[in-house]
Protein backbone atom coordinates (compact mmCIF):
# COMPACT_ATOMS: atom_id res chain seq x y z
CA UNK A 1 0.00 0.00 0.00
CA UNK A 2 2.81 2.65 0.78
CA UNK A 3 4.41 1.73 -2.41
CA UNK A 4 1.44 2.60 -4.07
CA UNK A 5 0.66 5.77 -2.39
CA UNK A 6 4.41 6.93 -3.13
CA UNK A 7 3.81 6.06 -7.05
CA UNK A 8 0.89 7.70 -7.19
CA UNK A 9 1.78 11.23 -5.71
CA UNK A 10 4.64 10.78 -7.52
CA UNK A 11 2.49 10.45 -10.99
CA UNK A 12 0.37 12.88 -9.47
CA UNK A 13 3.07 15.96 -8.96
CA UNK A 14 4.88 14.72 -12.30
CA UNK A 15 1.74 15.18 -14.24
CA UNK A 16 0.59 18.15 -12.46
CA UNK A 17 3.61 20.01 -13.45
CA UNK A 18 3.81 18.70 -16.85
CA UNK A 19 -0.12 19.85 -17.57
CA UNK A 20 0.91 23.72 -16.78
CA UNK A 21 2.51 26.31 -19.02
CA UNK A 22 6.43 25.95 -18.28
CA UNK A 23 6.96 29.26 -17.07
CA UNK A 24 4.40 28.46 -14.32
CA UNK A 25 5.73 25.42 -13.88
CA UNK A 26 8.74 26.29 -12.58
CA UNK A 27 7.45 28.96 -10.37
CA UNK A 28 5.09 26.10 -8.78
CA UNK A 29 7.85 23.50 -8.22
CA UNK A 30 10.20 26.35 -6.96
CA UNK A 31 7.95 27.26 -4.08
CA UNK A 32 7.12 23.53 -3.56
CA UNK A 33 10.70 22.73 -3.06
CA UNK A 34 11.17 25.75 -0.92
CA UNK A 35 8.76 24.74 1.62
CA UNK A 36 9.56 21.59 1.03
CA UNK A 37 13.25 22.31 2.32
CA UNK A 38 11.92 24.39 5.31
CA UNK A 39 10.04 21.01 6.91
CA UNK A 40 13.49 19.60 6.86
CA UNK A 41 16.18 21.08 9.13
CA UNK A 42 18.88 18.33 8.80
CA UNK A 43 19.17 19.39 5.35
CA UNK A 44 19.13 22.70 5.84
CA UNK A 45 21.90 22.49 8.49
CA UNK A 46 23.74 20.29 6.28
CA UNK A 47 23.78 22.80 3.54
CA UNK A 48 24.91 25.61 6.24
CA UNK A 49 27.85 23.00 7.04
CA UNK A 50 28.85 22.43 3.73
CA UNK A 51 28.75 26.40 3.07
CA UNK A 52 30.72 27.42 5.87
CA UNK A 53 33.69 24.87 4.75
CA UNK A 54 33.79 25.67 1.42
CA UNK A 55 33.23 29.29 1.70
CA UNK A 56 34.67 30.00 4.85
CA UNK A 57 34.57 33.98 3.92
CA UNK A 58 31.18 34.07 3.33
CA UNK A 59 28.90 35.67 5.85
CA UNK A 60 26.12 33.52 6.72
CA UNK A 61 23.61 35.48 4.81
CA UNK A 62 25.42 35.13 1.77
CA UNK A 63 25.05 31.62 2.03
CA UNK A 64 21.56 31.20 3.17
CA UNK A 65 20.98 33.41 -0.29
CA UNK A 66 22.64 30.32 -2.12
CA UNK A 67 20.71 28.01 -0.36
CA UNK A 68 17.36 29.97 -1.50
CA UNK A 69 18.41 30.29 -5.22
CA UNK A 70 19.96 26.55 -5.06
CA UNK A 71 16.23 25.47 -3.36
CA UNK A 72 15.17 27.27 -6.44
CA UNK A 73 17.20 25.62 -9.26
CA UNK A 74 16.22 22.31 -7.84
CA UNK A 75 12.31 22.67 -8.30
CA UNK A 76 12.72 24.23 -11.74
CA UNK A 77 14.68 20.87 -12.27
CA UNK A 78 11.30 19.04 -11.35
CA UNK A 79 9.26 21.33 -13.62
CA UNK A 80 11.51 20.92 -17.08
CA UNK A 81 11.79 17.00 -15.93
CA UNK A 82 7.72 17.12 -15.91
CA UNK A 83 7.96 19.07 -19.51
CA UNK A 84 10.46 15.91 -21.14
CA UNK A 85 7.76 14.30 -23.02
CA UNK A 86 7.56 17.85 -24.96
CA UNK A 87 10.83 17.99 -25.83
CA UNK A 88 12.63 17.06 -29.47
CA UNK A 89 15.29 17.85 -31.55
CA UNK A 90 13.61 20.82 -33.06
CA UNK A 91 12.83 22.34 -29.85
CA UNK A 92 15.66 21.66 -27.41
CA UNK A 93 17.50 24.84 -28.64
CA UNK A 94 15.18 26.77 -27.26
CA UNK A 95 15.69 25.48 -23.50
CA UNK A 96 19.15 24.13 -23.47
CA UNK A 97 22.35 25.01 -26.03
CA UNK A 98 25.82 23.27 -26.47
CA UNK A 99 28.99 24.78 -25.77
CA UNK A 100 32.56 23.30 -26.17
CA UNK A 101 31.04 20.44 -28.60
CA UNK A 102 34.37 20.18 -30.14
CA UNK A 103 36.20 18.98 -27.12
CA UNK A 104 32.67 16.04 -26.79
CA UNK A 105 33.44 15.54 -30.67
CA UNK A 106 37.20 15.19 -30.60
CA UNK A 107 36.79 12.69 -27.40
CA UNK A 108 34.24 10.76 -29.57
CA UNK A 109 36.30 10.31 -32.51
CA UNK A 110 38.73 8.46 -30.51
CA UNK A 111 36.57 5.80 -30.87
CA UNK A 112 37.60 4.14 -27.27
CA UNK A 113 34.52 5.51 -25.53
CA UNK A 114 33.96 8.68 -23.59
CA UNK A 115 33.26 9.21 -19.89
CA UNK A 116 31.20 12.18 -19.21
CA UNK A 117 32.26 13.51 -15.90
CA UNK A 118 29.54 15.41 -14.32
CA UNK A 119 27.79 16.50 -11.19
CA UNK A 120 24.18 17.19 -9.54
CA UNK A 121 24.54 21.27 -11.29
CA UNK A 122 22.01 22.85 -11.68
CA UNK A 123 18.65 20.89 -13.95
CA UNK A 124 21.69 17.74 -13.75
CA UNK A 125 18.55 15.45 -15.19
CA UNK A 126 18.59 17.46 -18.08
CA UNK A 127 21.76 17.72 -19.39
CA UNK A 128 21.77 13.86 -21.07
CA UNK A 129 18.36 14.17 -21.97
CA UNK A 130 19.83 17.10 -24.29
CA UNK A 131 22.66 15.81 -25.31
CA UNK A 132 20.45 12.54 -26.86
CA UNK A 133 17.96 15.05 -28.47
CA UNK A 134 20.96 16.88 -29.77
CA UNK A 135 21.98 13.00 -31.43
CA UNK A 136 24.39 11.75 -29.00
CA UNK A 137 22.11 9.59 -26.79
CA UNK A 138 24.62 7.78 -23.27
CA UNK A 139 24.31 5.55 -20.96
CA UNK A 140 24.11 6.87 -17.10
CA UNK A 141 24.70 5.38 -14.03
CA UNK A 142 21.83 6.36 -11.41
CA UNK A 143 20.92 4.78 -7.98
CA UNK A 144 17.48 2.49 -8.00
CA UNK A 145 15.01 4.69 -6.34
CA UNK A 146 13.82 2.68 -3.12
CA UNK A 147 9.98 2.12 -4.46
CA UNK A 148 10.33 -0.16 -7.99
CA UNK A 149 7.44 1.77 -9.44
CA UNK A 150 8.61 4.99 -8.71
CA UNK A 151 11.78 4.17 -9.86
CA UNK A 152 10.24 2.78 -13.30
CA UNK A 153 8.48 6.54 -13.95
CA UNK A 154 11.79 8.36 -13.17
CA UNK A 155 13.41 6.02 -15.52
CA UNK A 156 10.70 6.28 -18.10
CA UNK A 157 11.10 10.19 -17.97
CA UNK A 158 14.95 10.23 -18.06
CA UNK A 159 14.92 7.57 -20.99
CA UNK A 160 12.39 9.36 -23.64
CA UNK A 161 15.49 10.98 -25.36
CA UNK A 162 17.03 7.53 -26.47
CA UNK A 163 19.79 6.74 -23.48
CA UNK A 164 19.74 4.26 -21.34
CA UNK A 165 19.57 3.66 -17.23
CA UNK A 166 22.51 1.84 -15.72
CA UNK A 167 21.94 0.61 -12.23
CA UNK A 168 24.56 1.94 -9.67
CA UNK A 169 25.14 -1.10 -7.76
CA UNK A 170 25.80 -3.88 -10.45
CA UNK A 171 27.24 -1.20 -13.60
CA UNK A 172 31.12 -1.96 -13.88
CA UNK A 173 30.46 -5.19 -16.76
CA UNK A 174 27.90 -2.56 -18.45
CA UNK A 175 29.82 0.44 -18.42
CA UNK A 176 33.20 -1.68 -19.87
CA UNK A 177 30.68 -2.86 -22.17
CA UNK A 178 29.68 0.57 -23.66
CA UNK A 179 33.10 2.14 -23.72
CA UNK A 180 34.10 -1.07 -25.77
CA UNK A 181 31.50 -0.37 -28.02
CA UNK A 182 32.98 3.19 -28.19
CA UNK A 183 29.77 4.64 -26.67
CA UNK A 184 29.67 7.11 -23.98
CA UNK A 185 28.89 7.04 -19.95
CA UNK A 186 27.30 9.72 -17.66
CA UNK A 187 28.40 9.83 -14.23
CA UNK A 188 27.95 11.61 -11.54
CA UNK A 189 31.19 11.75 -9.61
CA UNK A 190 30.37 14.60 -6.58
CA UNK A 191 29.05 12.69 -3.82
CA UNK A 192 30.23 11.09 -0.49
CA UNK A 193 31.11 7.48 -1.27
CA UNK A 194 31.96 4.19 0.97
CA UNK A 195 35.32 3.84 1.94
CA UNK A 196 35.36 -0.16 0.33
CA UNK A 197 34.64 2.06 -3.08
CA UNK A 198 36.59 5.43 -2.67
CA UNK A 199 39.22 7.08 -0.95
CA UNK A 200 40.07 10.61 0.42
CA UNK A 201 40.89 13.67 -1.84
CA UNK A 202 40.49 16.82 -0.83
CA UNK A 203 37.31 19.05 -2.36
CA UNK A 204 37.92 22.59 -1.47
CA UNK A 205 41.11 21.85 0.55
CA UNK A 206 38.74 19.44 2.87
CA UNK A 207 39.76 15.18 2.36
CA UNK A 208 36.33 13.85 0.57
CA UNK A 209 35.29 10.07 0.23
CA UNK A 210 35.22 9.80 -3.70
CA UNK A 211 34.97 7.24 -5.98
CA UNK A 212 37.81 6.01 -7.61
CA UNK A 213 35.38 3.99 -9.70
CA UNK A 214 35.80 6.27 -12.88
CA UNK A 215 40.02 6.39 -12.77
CA UNK A 216 39.61 2.54 -12.38
CA UNK A 217 37.22 2.64 -15.36
CA UNK A 218 39.57 5.02 -17.85
CA UNK A 219 42.37 3.67 -16.86
CA UNK A 220 41.15 -0.03 -18.10
CA UNK A 221 39.01 0.90 -21.25
CA UNK A 222 41.26 4.12 -22.27
CA UNK A 223 38.03 5.74 -22.59
CA UNK A 224 38.52 9.74 -22.41
CA UNK A 225 37.29 11.96 -19.71
CA UNK A 226 35.50 14.53 -20.81
CA UNK A 227 33.89 17.17 -18.08
CA UNK A 228 30.02 18.72 -19.24
CA UNK A 229 28.27 20.88 -16.86
CA UNK A 230 24.45 21.94 -17.13
CA UNK A 231 24.01 25.66 -15.95
CA UNK A 232 21.49 28.33 -15.98
CA UNK A 233 22.99 31.28 -17.77
CA UNK A 234 20.68 34.17 -16.95
CA UNK A 235 21.99 36.90 -19.80
CA UNK A 236 20.37 34.13 -22.39
CA UNK A 237 17.18 33.10 -20.58
CA UNK A 238 18.48 29.44 -21.40
CA UNK A 239 20.89 26.32 -19.98
CA UNK A 240 24.27 25.88 -21.20
CA UNK A 241 25.62 22.51 -21.59
CA UNK A 242 29.53 23.38 -21.52
CA UNK A 243 31.86 20.53 -22.24
CA UNK A 244 35.49 21.07 -21.30
CA UNK A 245 38.68 19.70 -23.06
CA UNK A 246 39.21 15.75 -21.94
CA UNK A 247 40.91 15.72 -18.48
CA UNK A 248 44.29 14.91 -18.84
CA UNK A 249 45.14 11.81 -17.13
CA UNK A 250 48.09 10.00 -15.56
CA UNK A 251 48.86 7.02 -16.52
CA UNK A 252 52.04 5.02 -15.14
CA UNK A 253 53.51 1.70 -14.35
CA UNK A 254 52.23 2.57 -10.46
CA UNK A 255 48.22 1.96 -10.51
CA UNK A 256 47.37 3.34 -7.29
CA UNK A 257 49.44 6.22 -7.67
CA UNK A 258 47.26 7.06 -10.95
CA UNK A 259 44.11 6.24 -9.36
CA UNK A 260 44.78 8.85 -6.64
CA UNK A 261 46.13 11.74 -9.10
CA UNK A 262 43.37 11.29 -11.71
CA UNK A 263 40.54 10.87 -9.36
CA UNK A 264 41.51 14.46 -7.33
CA UNK A 265 41.90 15.56 -10.48
CA UNK A 266 38.31 15.25 -11.56
CA UNK A 267 37.85 16.67 -7.72
CA UNK A 268 39.00 19.67 -9.16
CA UNK A 269 37.38 20.18 -12.42
CA UNK A 270 33.71 20.13 -9.96
CA UNK A 271 35.25 22.28 -7.66
CA UNK A 272 36.19 24.84 -10.11
CA UNK A 273 32.13 24.45 -11.36
CA UNK A 274 30.86 24.58 -8.21
CA UNK A 275 32.75 28.04 -7.51
CA UNK A 276 31.95 29.28 -10.91
CA UNK A 277 28.33 28.68 -10.00
CA UNK A 278 27.91 27.97 -6.61
CA UNK A 279 24.31 28.72 -6.09
CA UNK A 280 23.27 25.87 -9.11
CA UNK A 281 25.09 23.39 -6.51
CA UNK A 282 23.41 20.65 -4.58
CA UNK A 283 24.62 21.63 -0.93
CA UNK A 284 22.21 19.36 0.70
CA UNK A 285 24.03 16.71 0.38
CA UNK A 286 26.62 15.55 3.31
CA UNK A 287 29.72 15.37 0.89
CA UNK A 288 32.00 15.59 3.83
CA UNK A 289 30.03 12.53 5.40
CA UNK A 290 32.62 9.94 5.63
CA UNK A 291 35.63 11.33 7.23
CA UNK A 292 39.65 9.40 8.38
CA UNK A 293 40.28 7.19 11.10
CA UNK A 294 39.78 9.37 14.29
CA UNK A 295 38.00 12.07 12.66
CA UNK A 296 35.12 13.82 14.50
CA UNK A 297 31.87 14.31 11.78
CA UNK A 298 31.69 17.92 10.41
CA UNK A 299 27.73 17.72 11.20
CA UNK A 300 27.46 17.24 14.34
CA UNK A 301 25.00 19.77 15.59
Amino acid sequence: MREWCEYAAAWTIVKFLGILPRPVARGTAAAIAHILLLCRPPLRHAAMVNLRLAFPKWTDAQRRQTLRQMTRYLGWMAAEFAHFPELSRENIERLVVLDGFENFDAAHRRGKGVIFLTGHMSAWELAPFAQALYGYPLSFLARAVDNPRVDALVNHYRCLSGNRSIEKNNAARAMLRVLHDGGTMGILADQNTSLDEGMFVDFFGIPAATTTGLARIARRTDAAVVPGFLFWDGAMRKYRLRFEAAVQLQHTDDEAADIRVNTARFNKVIEDYVRAHPDQWLWVHKRWKNRPAGEASLYAS
